[in-house]
């Protein structure tokens, strides 16, 4: 790991998956799914979890897909379209960039509905795509196709310490729950802010705690690490206020920031595990649990246990850079 890391670590074991659904238990769940998300949806209103704009957005792009022949990514739109922290950061990202974008958009492997929501919204935007997994690079093209914006995306398998780009390309970089799978974590920082013109800005976002971590896992999901002896893999970085500062130093301070977290610790662990591990996992509750179960932070000082940072930085004019 990057020498800037932090030295603790964590481990997150996930147990084996129990076996599939079967067809008929498989529809029965996805029937209730779709019964119960209006509910649910209406219940997170009332207890203010973040991000349901774009829950709802979700939904008329789900029924987009459907008209367009695409049933299946049309339900994930509709019933499961992003979890957790992603409605946080996905508010995050609105709140940062709401009127039109203007110029050259880069996303940084952000999840897929990040650079596509953009897309629907900004009706001349073109978006280059960079992501080194080709199965996640895969998966964000075939939604890019089914909602009919593929053709605004340009797409380039790599890191992003090695893209191609010129110094000073790009005028909105986003970067979201991205930056902690990087071993070398300033070097990818530095790599995005010199691919940011004089006045552009980056939004990112990354895992937070009020001690720094780094969490191991025997779930290789991305295949780019080696294991360690007792056959886990590097999973994820969570940030403290002095990582943070340490790692996103060469931008100076943010213009924007928002901390998001859990209200007891230890309920990310058991959901996360649990969605992966049980195919009855009802993605439809999710809106509602995160209002339950999580709330918004001053500083990570506060946090009760895990959360995530949303942070947008401007670089400055040339003039006033020293």
């Amino acid at each position: 790991m990057n020498e800037s890391s932090a030295a603790r670590r964590r481990y997150l074991r996930f147990p084996p998956s129990q076996p599939p659904l079967g067809r008929t238990r498989s529809r029965l769940h996805n029937a209730l799914g779709l019964l119960l998300l209006p509910f649910a949806l209406v219940a997170a209103r009332i207890q203010g979890t973040p991000g349901l704009r774009i829950r709802v957005r979700c939904i008329l792009l789900g029924l987009r897909a459907l008209r367009l022949g695409q049933a299946r990514q049309a339900f994930a739109l509709i019933v499961n379209p992003m979890d957790s922290f992603r409605y946080f950061e996905l508010d995050f990202v609105r709140r940062c960039i709401p009127g039109p974008v203007l110029g050259r958009y880069l996303d940084v492997s952000s999840p897929r509905l990040v650079f596509l929501m953009l897309l629907d919204r900004e009706k001349s935007l073109v978006a280059d795509v960079i992501n080194p997994i080709e199965g996640d690079l895969a998966d964000s093209l075939a939604l890019a196709r089914a909602l009919g914006l593929d053709g605004r995306c340009r797409p380039l398998r790599a890191m992003i310490e090695e893209a191609p780009y010129e110094e000073g390309s790009f005028d909105l970089i986003t970067s979201i729950s991205v930056i902690e799978h990087i071993p070398d974590d300033q070097a990818a920082v530095a790599a995005m802010w010199r691919l940011l013109r004089p006045g552009g800005r980056l939004v990112v976002t990354v895992p937070c705690a009020r001690e720094a971590c780094e969490e191991y896992t025997n779930l290789d999901e991305y295949g780019l690490f080696e294991s360690t002896n007792d056959g886990l893999v590097y999973w994820q970085r969570y940030y403290d206020e002095d990582l943070l500062a340490k790692t996103f130093g060469v931008m100076g301070p943010p213009v924007r920031t928002a901390v998001y977290g859990e209200a007891e610790a230890g309920n990310y662990d058991r959901v996360v595990v649990r969605k992966r591990t049980d195919p009855s996992y009802p993605y439809w509750w999710e809106p509602v649990m995160m209002g339950r179960a999580y709330r918004r932070y001053e500083r990570i000082a506060d946090l009760k246990g895990m959360g995530v940072i949303g942070m947008e930085f401007v670089k400055p004019p040339e003039a006033d850079r020293g």
